[in-house]
C-alpha cells in the first residue's frame, strides 16, 4: 500500500524511523544499501568512440580509399593532407561534444540542493544526495523538497509541485490518510523531490531517493522518448552515399578511359608508367570532387551559430540543434515565466468610491479607503522579501508586498508601524486569513480572502471615512467588479476589516463575521513586454506559436488572445478533453487547437507527436521534471535556465533568460546559419564542378589532362575551407524572418542553390577551358599553368558571388564581412607561393610563365565572377516582373 494511504505513525514503523531522525550509524549503512539520492546520468562515449563516428560518412570513406591508393604509389604528402582535414574535423566534433557535456555539468553543480535534516535528535544541514529513507526532514518557505516523503507535521505548509505536476497553484499539505487511490496532484499528505515550499512550515519522512522517486519514474519516460535527426543530418547523409557512387563512378570512368588510350595508342611509351599515371589522376579527380572539409565546415559554422546565440541567451548542448531551429514550423511553448513574467502582479484595483489613480499620488494624500485597502494587503499577508531580495512566500501575497513598495510605500514601515498581534492563518477551506493589529489606540481585525466567500462575511461598507450598511446595491457593484476581473482571467482578493474591544488578545473563527467591506484587488502573471512582437514576428516567419500550460483554461484563452496566439477561430483544449480524443481526432482539430491547459506529460509527448505527424519541425519548451520526455521527443527541446536539470539533460537547447523572445530570436539566428552552410555548400560544389567540367572536355575532345594530380590537391587545400567558413560568418538575409519555414521534403539543393551552382561552375569550367585553349597555342606545359591559374583564381574571386543568392556583393555591402575579405587575400597568397621561383616546377608552371599569360588567365577568372553577379540581377528582374504579374 502506498504512504499517503497510511498514517504518520504506520509510515515512521515502516520506514524504521522516529520523529527523532536516524543514527549516523543507519543512515552509513543505508546510503550503502540504497546508494546516493540522486538520478545517475548516462554514461558518456569514450572519446576514441566519438572520434571514430566521424568516420561513418560515406565521403570519408570514398576519402580514406583514395588517400590510402596514393599513398600505396608514392604519393604519401596529399595522402598526410587529406588524414590531416579528416583527423581535424574528427577532433572538432569531440571537443564540441564535450564541451556541450561539461557546460550542462556546471549548470548541475550550480543547483546542487541541501536539506535540513533531523539525525541523532539534533537538526543538521547535509547535501541532499546524502539522504536515506527514513530520514526526517524539515522544510520552511523557500526550501526545495530534497526527495519524496510523508508529510508528519504541517503548519500551513504548502508547496508548488509545478515542476512535477504542472499545475501552477500551490498545494496546501496535511497530515491525514488519504483512504483511497489519488493521482499524484491530489496526495495533500506527501511531499515529491523537486517541488517547491512557497508558504509555511513542515515536516516529512523520506520514503523515496534518487531513481525510486517520481522523478525517477518519470525518467523512464525520457528513455522512450526518440532522440531525432535534424533536417540537414538527413539531408546531408543521403548526399553523402549518392556523391560518392557518383565520383566512384566518375573516376573509374574517367580511367577506363585514359587506360583504354594507352593501350589503344600507337606511340611507343611507357605503358605501366602510363597506367599508373591515369589511376593517379582519377583518384585526384575523386579527392577534388568530394569536399573533404565539408564536415568540418559545417561544425564550424553551427559552432559560430552557437556562440551568436549565447550572446542572446540560448545555450546550445546539441550543435545540429542550431539548423533545427532555422527549419521550426510550429513553437509548443509554457505559459508562466516563458511568454510571462512569472511574478503575479497586481494591476488593478477597485474602491466603491475611490478614483483610478488613488494608488499613484504621494501616499499622505490616499483616502481613507485606499490607505485601509494597502494595510489590510501588507498586513494580513506572511510573504517577505529577504535581504538578499529574495521573494519569500506565496506569489500571490508576495505581489501585494511588491504593489506597496511600488507605491513608494515600504511594506516593511507598514508592518514595523502596525505590528501583528495575533492571527487566523489561511486555509483552502474557508478561503480567508485574518490578523489583529492596533491602529491609533484601536484594535481591529484585517481579513482578506476569496470574494465569493467575504463578501457573504460582510454586514457593512467603507465609503470615504464612514462605515455605511451594505445594500444589496453596493454588493452588486461589488459583484460586479469581480466579474470583470474574472472575466479578463485577473485573480482577485477582497479586503474587510472590523474594530474589536482592546481587550482582545486572541481571535477565532467565529470573528470573521460582521466585516467592513473595503475593496478588491486583481492581479495577473502579465506577458512579457517583447513577447508581442515576438509572436507577431514568429507568425511573419510562417511559425505557429502553441500555448501548453499547467494553468486554468480561462487564464491561459486570456493570455493567449491578449499577446496575438489565437485569433478567434482558434479553440483552447484542456488534457482531459485531449485524453478524450482519439489520435484521428486530434489530426483533425490538431490547427485550431491554439492552447492546452491542465496538461499531463502524455499529453505533451502526443501533442508533439501530432505535429510530427504532419511533418512540422517542433519545438517544445519546458522547466520541469514532466516536460523532460516531451523535450526529447520535440525535434528541438528548449530548457529553462531556471528549471530542472532533467529538463535541461533531455533538452537540445538552455534559455539563461527563460524567455519566448529568446526563442525566436534563436530562430533567426538557425535560419541564418542554414542560409550560410548552403552558401558555403554551394561555393565547394561550384568550384569542383568547374574543375570537372574541365576534366571532361579536355578528356572527350583528346586535350592535354588540364590539371596535375598535385594541382588539384593543392586547389582543395588552399581554396575550399577558409573561404567556405567565412562564408559562414555572412550577416542575416534581408528577408530572413519574412519567409515561411522550409519544406522538409525540399532537397538540400532547393530554393535556387543548385541553379546557382550549375550557373558559377559552368562559368568557372568555361574560362578554364579558355584559358587552357590558349595556353595550348603556346605548349601544353603552358596550357595547363593557365588552366590552373583561371582555376584557382575563380573559385577564389566567387567567395564574392557566393555571398548571397539574391544581392550582389556591392549590395550585401563589399567590406561587410571581413572574413570574406581576408579569406580571399589568404587565398590568393597562397597562390602566389606556386608561382616562386624553384616551387612553381613542382606545380608544373613553366619559366615561360609570367605577367601577361597570368593577366590573361586572372581576367578570365575575374570575367567569370563578373557574369555570375549580372547573371544574379537580371534573374532577380525577371523574378521580379513574374511576380508583378501574378
Amino acid at each position: 500500500m502506498e504512504y499517503y494511504r497510511k498514517s504518520a505513525s504506520e509510515s515512521l514503523q515502516e520506514l524504521e524511523s522516529s520523529p527523532r531522525g536516524l543514527a549516523s550509524a543507519e543512515v552509513e549503512q543505508r546510503l550503502a544499501r540504497d546508494g546516493y539520492n540522486e538520478l545517475k546520468g548516462k554514461n558518456r562515449d569514450p572519446i576514441w568512440k566519438l572520434f571514430l563516428e566521424n568516420f561513418k560518412d560515406p565521403m570519408v570513406v570514398v576519402l580514406l580509399v583514395a588517400a590510402t591508393v596514393q599513398i600505396i604509389m608514392g604519393h604519401v604528402m596529399e595522402s598526410l593532407i587529406i588524414f590531416l582535414v579528416l583527423i581535424l574535423n574528427a577532433v572538432i566534433s569531440v571537443i564540441q561534444t564535450r564541451k556541450a557535456e561539461s557546460s550542462l555539468a556546471a549548470l548541475q553543480q550550480m543547483s546542487a540542493p541541501e536539506a535540513k535534516v533531523l539525525r541523532n535528535g539534533a537538526l543538521t544541514t547535509v547535501a541532499a544526495r546524502e539522504l536515506v529513507r527514513g530520514d526526517i526532514v524539515v522544510l520552511e518557505a523557500g526550501d526545495f523538497v530534497p526527495a519524496d516523503g510523508r508529510i508528519i507535521e504541517s503548519e500551513s505548509l504548502k508547496i508548488n509541485e509545478g515542476m512535477l505536476t504542472g499545475e501552477s497553484e500551490a498545494v496546501e499539505k496535511h497530515v491525514n490518510i488519504i483512504d483511497k487511490e489519488a493521482p499524484l496532484g491530489d496526495r495533500r499528505n506527501m511531499a515529491f523531490s523537486g517541488s517547491l515550499v512557497v508558504y509555511g512550515r513542515g515536516v516529512f519522512a523520506v520514503t523515496g531517493t534518487g531513481l525510486t522517486t517520481e522523478i525517477g519514474k518519470i525518467a523512464e519516460l525520457i528513455e522512450s522518448a526518440e532522440a531525432k535527426q535534424t533536417p540537414l543530418q538527413r539531408k546531408l547523409e543521403a548526399f553523402s552515399k549518392q556523391l560518392g557512387i557518383a565520383i566512384v563512378i566518375l573516376s573509374v570512368l574517367i580511367f577506363a578511359i585514359q587506360a583504354g588510350r594507352v593501350w589503344l595508342s600507337d606511340t611507343t611509351v611507357d605503358t605501366t608508367e602510363a597506367i599508373l599515371n591515369a589511376v593517379m589522376f582519377a583518384v585526384a579527380v575523386a579527392v577534388a570532387a568530394i569536399p573533404e572539409a565539408l564536415s568540418s565546415i559545417v561544425t564550424i559554422v553551427l559552432s559560430v551559430g552557437t556562440n551568436k546565440m549565447a550572446k542572446q541567451n540560448a545555450i546550445i548542448r546539441k550543435l545540429p540543434a542550431v539548423e533545427s531551429l532555422g527549419s521550426t514550423s510550429v513553437i509548443c511553448t509554457d505559459k508562466t515565466g516563458t511568454l510571462t513574467q512569472n511574478k503575479m502582479t497586481v494591476v488593478d484595483y477597485f474602491l466603491p468610491q475611490g478614483d483610478s489613480d488613488q494608488f499613484n499620488r504621494h501616499h499622505e494624500e490616499w483616502s481613507v479607503e485606499a490607505r485601509r485597502l494597502l494595510h489590510i494587503a501588507v498586513l494580513c499577508n506572511d510573504s517577505n522579501i529577504n535581504e538578499d531580495g529574495k521573494e519569500l512566500g506565496d506569489p500571490t501575497e508576495v505581489a501585494l508586498i511588491a504593489f506597496s513598495n511600488s507605491k513608494n510605500k515600504d511594506y516593511k514601515e507598514i508592518r514595523d508601524n502596525f505590528p501583528r498581534e495575533a492571527e487566523l492563518p489561511f486555509d483552502s477551506d474557508r478561503k480567508l486569513m485574518t490578523t489583529l493589529h492596533t491602529f491609533d489606540g484601536q484594535k481591529a481585525l484585517l481579513t482578506k480572502g476569496g470574494p465569493d466567500v467575504l463578501f457573504d462575511r460582510c454586514t457593512h461598507v467603507l465609503l470615504g471615512e464612514e462605515e455605511v450598511p451594505l445594500t444589496p446595491e453596493m454588493l452588486e457593484v461589488f459583484f460586479k467588479a469581480n466579474e470583470d476581473y474574472s472575466s479578463r482571467a485577473l485573480r482577485v482578493l477582497a479586503y474587510a476589516y472590523k474594530t474589536v474591544p482592546n481587550s482582545v488578545t486572541e481571535i477565532g473563527l467565529e470573528d470573521e463575521q460582521n466585516l467592513v467591506l473595503v475593496g478588491l484587488t486583481a492581479m495577473i502573471d502579465p506577458p512579457r513586454d517583447a513577447v508581442y512582437g515576438a509572436i507577431a514576428e514568429s507568425k511573419k516567419a510562417g511559425i505557429r506559436t502553441i500555448m501548453i500550460t499547467g494553468d486554468h483554461k480561462t487564464t491561459a484563452q486570456a493570455i493567449g488572445r491578449d499577446i496575438g496566439l489565437m485569433t478567434d477561430k482558434e479553440i483552447a483544449v484542456t488534457g482531459q478533453e485531449l485524453d478524450a480524443m482519439s489520435d484521428e481526432e486530434l489530426d483533425g482539430k490538431l490547427e485550431q487547437i491554439g492552447v492546452y491547459a491542465r496538461v499531463s506529460p502524455e499529453n505533451k509527448i502526443r501533442i508533439v507527436r501530432a505535429w510530427q505527424r504532419k511533418g512540422k519541425i517542433t519545438a517544445m519548451t519546458g522547466d520541469g521534471v514532466n516536460d523532460a520526455p516531451a523535450l526529447k521527443q520535440a525535434d528541438i527541446g528548449v530548457a529553462m535556465g531556471s528549471g530542472t536539470d532533467v529538463a535541461k539533460d533531455a533538452a537540445a537547447m538552455i534559455l539563461t533568460d527563460d524567455n519566448f523572445v529568446s526563442i525566436v530570436n534563436a530562430v533567426s539566428v538557425g535560419r541564418t546559419v542554414f542560409d550560410n552552410i548552403k552558401k558555403a555548400i554551394a561555393y565547394l560544389f561550384s568550384g569542383n564542378l568547374g574543375a570537372i567540367i574541365a576534366i571532361l572536355f579536355a578528356l572527350i575532345f583528346d586535350w592535354v589532362n588540364p590539371f596535375t594530380a598535385i594541382q588539384l590537391l593543392f586547389i582543395n587545400l588552399a581554396n575550399d575551407s577558409l573561404p567556405a567558413i567565412a562564408l559562414g560568418m555572412e550577416k542575416p538575409e534581408p528577408n530572413v524572418m519574412n519567409r515561411k519555414p522550409r519544406d522538409l521534403k525540399e532537397g538540400i539543393f532547393a530554393g535556387g542553390m543548385m541553379q546557382a551552382i550549375i550557373t558559377r561552375g559552368l562559368l568557372i569550367g568555361i574560362a578554364v577551358i579558355v584559358s587552357l585553349y590558349i595556353g595550348l597555342q603556346h605548349s601544353s606545359d603552358m596550357g595547363v599553368a593557365m588552366a590552373f591559374t583561371t582555376l584557382i583564381l575563380s573559385r577564389t574571386l566567387q567567395t564574392f558571388a557566393a555571398r548571397s543568392n539574391s544581392q550582389t556583393s556591392i549590395e550585401a555591402g563589399f567590406f561587410s564581412n571581413k572574413y570574406v575579405i581576408g579569406a580571399v587575400l589568404v587565398c590568393i597568397a597562397f597562390y602566389g607561393i606556386t608561382v616562386l621561383p624553384g616551387i612553381r616546377s613542382i606545380f608544373s608552371i613553366p619559366a615561360s610563365f609570367g605577367m601577361s599569360e597570368w593577366l590573361v588567365a586572372a581576367g578570365l577568372a575575374l570575367g567569370a565572377v563578373i557574369l555570375m553577379e549580372v547573371i544574379k540581377l537580371i534573374r532577380r528582374a525577371f523574378t521580379s516582373k513574374t511576380v508583378e504579374r501574378a
